[in-house]
């Protein structure tokens, strides 16, 4: 490998003369956007009735209402094993952080009332009962990375924003609703609430709906796992 001065490691060009058509060349589809995205929130049966006169589900209207949420974050702990003055670093267990959402509130309550109920499903207000069987308390959700739409030569919308990344939550349930604040001072403002959800674990899937992962019977690194042959349903694709 050279090292002239002026010549790069990783390629042919030097760092130095990389341009801007350079980089806008390198940003696949104009960059991601934290804006387009869209979560599927299911709720236990009994709580996930129809939210309104026309028809419309809670779980679907979820769909317009979450307004923040997040692509998780991966976490493997460290098992430190002291040796002759260092240190010795090894994989430790994985955790999974909580999955927290942001929802806008509307008269109706449908939503919030949704969350409360079933937190008070899991253990009630008035005593120390609940629902034991986690079965009956723990759903699957989605959170959809969506990219941008393009355009035909004739500035036509060419199709609807495709999946272009999606997570799958495992076994969650809420445990904490945030405050409402109401004042006087608020002023040109809708209401919003946070709910904090449990992840037992997640699988994260490409744009056509195939784990990345390798998660199913084998676990493969080549990224051509036989075993991707978990697939996520794209309702939105």
């Amino acid at each position: 490998m050279s090292n002239t001065p002026g010549t790069a490691t990783g390629g042919g060009i030097s760092p130095g003369l990389r341009t801007l058509n350079d980089f806008k060349n390198r940003i696949s589809g104009g960059g991601a956007r934290p804006n387009l995205f869209e979560c599927e929130i299911n709720f236990p049966t009994g709580i996930d009735f129809t939210a309104s006169d026309d028809g419309v589900t809670l779980a679907e209207k979820t769909r317009f209402l979450v307004k923040a949420a997040q692509l998780p974050g991966s976490t493997i702990n460290v098992i430190d094993i002291p040796f002759r003055g260092r240190n010795l670093k090894i994989a430790g267990d994985r955790t999974f952080d909580p999955w927290t959402i942001t929802i806008i509130n509307d008269v109706d309550f449908n939503i919030r009332n949704a969350f409360e109920k079933w937190m008070n499903y899991m253990n009630k207000h008035e005593d120390n009962s609940g629902e034991l069987n986690p079965i009956k308390y723990q759903r699957d959700m989605k959170v959809y990375q969506l990219g941008k739409a393009g355009i035909k030569g004739d500035m036509s919308t060419n199709g609807n924003m495709q999946v272009i990344k999606a997570y799958q939550f495992y076994g969650m349930f809420p445990t904490s609703i945030s405050a409402i604040d109401l004042s006087y001072d608020q002023a040109d403002t809708i209401e919003e609430f946070t709910v904090d959800l449990q992840v037992q674990w997640w699988d994260a899937f490409d744009g056509g709906g195939k784990t990345i992962l390798g998660s199913g019977n084998t676990e493969e690194f080549d990224g051509n796992s036989s075993s991707a042959d978990a697939l996520i349903n794209f309702p939105l694709s």
